[in-house]
């Protein structure tokens, strides 16, 4: 795990796997972030081209940073016993496939949520080769934005729930540089899937807007002082409302998170991911959507949600 010589020494390194949109507006800047805690070793793409500018957007902070393309890229990173975890930010055909094969690896994997039944009986199914089992995280994850994370504990409140309304608007013009991207245009389901998922996310953790027998809490996206994220509405009993704006930062502390299970795992070959990273929530989030749709295309009839342990 020795770093960069510039001091930090030990800490552990890793690779980011994709170099489209999300790659270099979100995963780099929040990299940055937290340079203290990771060093990022290898940036792979498709084509040297665009491996190489990904690679100068961090070079302030990665000095060192390689480099990778083409599937010599990948095998030279799967291959790389320094490089402790991947990111893999890629479009949704393609990423699960790379999961796998970077977690058969012994890499430790964090990466958005997609087709997850068949991946998860694969990644149960890998013998036991390393002296520990990689850790598989959910990343783009709300369960990590402090907005849902204060509102569950709000949620006690509130008293007996009573009713719950989810109200979702996803602002998608055809100038955003992500409409016409393949992970969308060209993937079953992309718009809703790649959407939908992160508000089933936090359905499932605190289901916004909540009216209980003593209070209400409501979560609305918004932008205060140019920042862009969530402002939670508590009104309890006494009639008065309680607001708090938090920024969005989930990617960060989801990064964070799993530098930490990274670490651990290293230490305690039976340490898990932490709950909420969990790639078991994201089958569980996309289980939610599925079942959804499928009542929706039969007039609203009850519906099993598939189950995972």
């Amino acid at each position: 795990m020795a770093g960069d010589g510039d001091g930090r020494a030990g800490l552990p390194r890793i690779a980011v796997v994709g170099a489209g949109i999300f790659a270099r507006t979100q995963y780099i800047p929040r990299l940055r972030e937290i340079a203290h805690l990771v060093v990022l070793k290898a940036i792979w793409s498709r084509t040297q081209e665009s491996a190489k500018a990904a690679a100068e957007l961090a070079r302030d902070f990665a000095p060192e940073i390689e480099c990778k393309w083409g599937d010599a890229g990948l095998e030279e990173i799967m291959g790389d016993s320094s490089i402790m975890g991947v990111a893999v930010v890629l479009a949704g055909q393609v990423q699960v496939e790379l999961s796998l094969k970077m977690l058969k690896a012994g890499k430790h994997v964090i990466q958005a949520t997609t087709e997850a039944e068949t991946a998860l009986s694969i990644y149960n199914s890998f013998p036991n080769q390393f002296p520990y089992k990689p850790i598989w995280a959910l990343g783009e994850n709300y369960r990590f934005e402090p907005a849902f994370v204060e509102s569950s504990k709000l949620i006690k409140d509130i008293g007996d729930m009573m009713h719950i309304q989810v109200i979702i608007e996803g602002s998608m013009k055809s100038s955003n540089p992500y409409f016409n991207s393949s992970w969308r245009r060209n993937f079953v389901g992309g718009f809703i899937l790649d959407m939908g998922v992160h508000f089933i996310a936090g359905l499932r953790m605190i289901l916004w807007r909540v009216d209980g027998t003593k209070g209400t809490i409501q979560v609305e996206r918004g932008i205060d002082s140019g920042k862009h994220g969530y402002q939670v509405l508590f009104s309890g009993e006494n009639g008065q409302c309680q607001k708090t704006f938090y920024p969005f930062c989930g990617v960060n502390e989801e990064l964070k998170m799993f530098v930490q299970d990274m670490l651990a795992a290293s230490k305690d070959g039976d340490h898990k991911a932490e709950p909420r990273s969990s790639y078991v929530e994201g089958a569980r989030d996309v289980a939610v959507l599925e079942s959804m749709l499928e009542s929706s295309a039969k007039q609203g009839a009850t519906v099993q949600v598939k189950r995972f342990p």
